[in-house]
């Protein structure tokens, strides 16, 4: 028989996208599936919408609002799958995305192979969604998988990665003291408990952005500040675990100095940690410097307005852009519709 393979949806306030999410979900090619959909005590219709898609292969429950980790968590233990694809509300997967990473992790000779793929960002038209490559697209070992992500600043989807169960095991429950970077956070740990990654380029993942409703978006919220800091400092130990090298303490460096951004100046505390402990890896951090575009603010006027520029404008344009996306996705589905009644 077959590995039965569970589809995790944690969901909270995504009535617009997650019949997408769903349907992505149920025409998957790989036959024996089950569909866990935890609704995390959304405010808006989601738990209405995902219980019109419920099956004998769907189920849907719903909870008090606890967190996306802790929700991950409530939907792991209510499944019963050999493996486990996580999947959020609103992103989407190829239809043979499972089939692919099966046919890998069914001819490796251990449970504990960790399998991912390709994915590509969207807003409203996964049609348009571009994939590019990374450094991470390939096989890998734990310890330069790792190292990669930090030296490049790059990382992989949610749900690129298939996970046999006895690996999520191993690796332990989503942490659910960290309201942003709990994926990253908790692959890490999948990574330490693997034998390495297989990279499958033809399983593909739709990654919708959402903007500053996303869960990962920082903002100036001092609680996933700290959350931030916290999943940092464990990231720099678990790939210390693996290898404590040069090259490896020089990754950490650069993955501290690349984030200072979201934390210099308003939380000097967690920058003064941060610079203790680069100099603790043999290395020193920089102001964290502002882009050339914004740069002149900060002589003319001073570092926290040229910084909230640097936020704030990208954010305009990337907003307006969305909007035109969905303009024209509504017209591309009008015309469609349109033409089937011809």
């Amino acid at each position: 028989m077959k590995p039965l393979v569970s589809i995790l949806i944690p969901a909270y306030n995504a009535e617009a996208c997650i019949s997408d999410s769903l349907r992505s979900a149920i025409a998957q090619t790989w036959e024996r599936k089950e569909i866990i959909v935890v609704d995390d005590g959304s405010t808006d219709r989601t738990l209405e919408v995902a219980r019109q898609f419920e099956s004998d292969k769907l189920k849907v429950v719903t909870q008090k609002n606890q967190g996306a980790s802790a929700t991950r968590n409530n939907a792991f233990s209510m499944s019963k799958g050999d493996y486990v694809q996580w999947l959020d509300a609103d992103d989407l997967m190829a239809p043979d995305k499972t089939t692919k990473q099966m046919e890998v992790a069914e001819r490796s000779e251990s449970r504990r192979t960790l399998v991912s793929g390709a994915w590509a960002r969207f807003m409203h038209r996964p049609h348009r969604a571009k994939f590019y490559p990374s450094v991470l697209w390939q096989d890998l070992q734990p310890a330069e998988w790792l190292m990669r992500k930090m030296e490049q600043n790059t990382y992989m989807q949610t749900a690129t990665w298939l996970v046999s169960r006895e690996l999520a095991e191993a690796a332990g429950q989503w942490d659910t003291r960290l309201l942003g970077d709990d994926d990253g956070e908790f692959f890490c740990r999948v990574l330490l408990a693997s034998d390495g990654v297989r990279f499958v380029r033809e399983s593909k993942i739709y990654y919708r952005e959402s903007g500053s409703s996303s869960l990962s978006y920082i903002g100036n919220s001092n609680r996933k500040l700290e959350a931030q800091w916290l999943s940092m400092q464990l990231h720099i130990g678990y790939l210390r675990s693996l290898v404590d090298d040069q090259r490896s303490r020089a990754a950490c460096v650069t993955y501290i100095q690349n984030w200072m951004f979201f934390f210099y100046p308003e939380r000097l505390d967690i920058f003064r940690q941060a610079e203790e402990l680069a100099r603790s890896l043999g290395g020193e951090l920089t102001i964290p410097a502002l882009s050339w575009k914004y740069s002149w603010l900060d002589t003319v006027f001073n570092h926290s307005l040229a910084k909230r520029a640097q936020v704030v404008l990208p954010r305009i344009k990337w907003s307006v852009i969305r909007c035109l996306d969905k303009t024209l996705f509504q017209f591309e589905n009008r015309n469609a519709a349109g033409g089937l009644g011809r």
